[in-house]
């Protein structure tokens, strides 16, 4: 074997993998460097990070006291659980053969050949024990709703593609993107930089809603885009259960119902509320082109494009939110 056809941290050579479980003719070696950077998704790391900056921001424009090594471990660990999660992902949908011919999302690397399920796994359980390490120091600085808050994102990363019946093969997947990509990350930000002084404060639940909604349109995308792989595979997915046509109007209301969530953040709160929440508006024309467009062709590869744009869409609301409520 040369040098460049050997196999790189866990890889495995395609010809041993199940005929079932291949996505694509055997591929050649990659760069072990790429193969990970594509196994974390980096495309999808900016729902982790936008929450975090959103909540803290909330917080530090209502006067809390600004603690940056609270900000910069609640960061740290929000991309570590994303990470885990992506990286789980890979190895149990290769695992129970869900990744198969003809899927037109792009390249896992687990069903390409290039690492293997055990590899991803050991991944994955290693970025959740450094969330956990780091959660530590977070919990001493919220306590206890940080604590259940860090303990709940933990199993969440966990269950969504583990055990019998994972998040990700049911209805739920949005629902649970709602909750963890918005409401508590944004809401546990917060109260990592605010504590006790915003407990009655509805400002980060309601911001916790406008990135999470969009965040939940992602997931939408992406099962609308593997439909049918996903229906083969026996996912009863929320697009699933719903159709193509009605789960087009719930994404509509994912994207359009936050700007409703920016105007209440706009015009409610002390000193007659956070003006600077109106920047945030700039994001709307990009929302409502990306909704027109979903239904504009039939399904195929361009919707790899469009679950990018939407989740750019998210990150964009929430970082323009993120500094209009600190003008």
């Amino acid at each position: 074997m040369t040098p460049d056809a050997r196999p790189l941290g866990g890889l495995h050579p395609m010809s041993s993998l199940p005929e079932a479980r291949r996505t694509t003719a055997p591929l050649p070696p990659m760069p072990a460097w790429r193969v990970w950077a594509l196994a974390i998704r980096p495309r999808t790391l900016s729902l982790a990070v936008t929450p975090v900056l959103l909540g803290t921001a909330l917080a530090w424009a209502d006067g809390a006291a600004r603690d940056w090594w609270a900000f910069a471990a609640a960061l740290a660990c929000a991309l570590l659980i994303q990470i885990a999660t992506n990286l789980h992902n890979d190895a149990a949908d290769f695992e129970r053969g869900t990744d198969v011919e003809g899927r037109i999302g792009p390249l896992r690397v687990a069903a390409a050949g290039w690492v293997s399920a055990a590899v991803l796994k050991r991944a994955t359980f290693a970025c959740l024990g450094a969330a956990l390490a780091l959660g530590v120091f977070l919990v001493e600085r919220g306590g206890w709703p940080i604590l259940l808050a860090g303990l709940a994102s933990l199993g969440a990363a966990w269950a969504y593609s583990g055990g019998p019946r994972p998040i990700s093969h049911s209805a739920w997947g949005e629902v649970f993107v709602l909750l963890f990509f918005g409401l508590v990350a944004v809401a546990g930000s917060h109260w990592l930089q605010a504590g006790w002084t915003g407990q009655l404060a509805l400002a980060p639940w309601l911001a916790g809603a406008v990135v999470g909604l969009p965040a939940a349109a992602v997931l939408l995308v992406n099962n609308y885009r593997d439909l049918e792989g996903d229906c083969r595979a026996g996912r009863r997915t929320l697009v699933a259960r719903l159709g193509r046509e009605r789960a087009r109007a719930i994404y509509a209301l994912l994207m359009l119902l936050p700007y409703l969530g920016v105007v209440a953040l706009a015009v409610t709160g002390e000193n007659g509320g956070r003006p600077g929440a109106w920047l945030a508006l700039l994001a709307l024309p990009l929302a409502l082109r990306l909704v027109r467009s979903l239904g504009a062709q039939p399904p195929g590869a361009w919707l790899n494009t469009h679950l990018a744009a939407t989740a750019k869409a998210c990150s964009l609301l929430g970082l323009l939110l993120a500094v209009g409520v600190m003008l």
